[in-house]
């Protein structure tokens, strides 16, 4: 996690400060290849000590791709995730609360290391649409959303496939918030669901308590009658 934050810092000032001299871009060109070179260790190392490594492939897919592809490398950022565990607590058990949470924290990780992505790439592209952070951000937010307005989109490759993954990941995003909706109508519904159906009980209760007594009665008419004809007959 220090390392990812350290890779935020220094990839943040690369693509935001404009007025690096060549001396200290170097030097923030090399933080990051070292912190990148740490995480490839890392990878390495956990696959080595990995019984399973084919196993270990497929559940760290993420890491392989973030690694291997130079444009994916800033999601790195999304182990600040961590963090988010000091907020369990004011999450509360439920299962609901805790996905809220990190939902919301991992947009927002998404949200600003898109927008520094595609600045990153785009910013000397030809015929560049996106030049500052703020419009970097706008079309971050535009696309995460799905509702891509058009007005600002990326020219390069590299550009395109932040795109897509971004694309991607709002529609992900779009079915956790259906899920959270779902998930708190539900719980509403039930929870004014038992006083309904305890005033549901209650009321066939007395239906059939009305019911009863109508039977009884007949029952008690059917046996006057019965004895009055047994009368006369004698």
């Amino acid at each position: 996690m220090i390392a990812a934050f350290a890779f935020f810092i220094a990839y943040a000032w690369s693509v935001l400060d404009t007025s690096l001299s060549p001396l200290e871009e170097q030097i923030l060109f090399w933080t990051q290849i070292a912190l990148w070179a740490l995480f490839v260790i890392d990878y390495l190392v956990r696959l080595a000590l990995c019984p399973e490594p084919w196993t270990f492939v497929k559940r760290n897919w993420f890491d392989l791709l973030v690694i291997s592809l130079p444009m994916f490398r800033p999601l790195r950022l999304l182990q600040l995730l961590a963090v988010l565990r000091v907020f369990d607590r004011h999450a509360g058990n439920a299962m609901r609360g805790k996905v809220a949470t990190y939902a919301i924290g991992t947009t927002l990780i998404v949200l600003i290391v898109s927008a520094l992505a595609i600045l990153d790439v785009e910013r000397n592209a030809a015929d560049t649409q996106i030049q500052t952070f703020p419009q970097a951000l706008w079309w971050a937010i535009a696309t995460v959303t799905t509702v891509g307005y058009g007005d600002t989109v990326p020219v390069s490759a590299d550009g395109r496939v932040i795109a897509i993954a971004l694309m991607i990941f709002g529609i992900a995003l779009l079915g956790v918030v259906t899920g959270l909706l779902s998930s708190w109508i539900i719980q509403k519904v039930t929870e004014e669901d038992p006083e309904d159906e305890t005033s549901q009980i209650l009321q066939k209760m007395s239906e059939q308590e009305i019911l009863i007594r109508e039977l009884t009665q007949e029952v008690k008419a059917l046996r006057e009658g019965l004895s009055q004809q047994e009368e006369q007959a004698s």
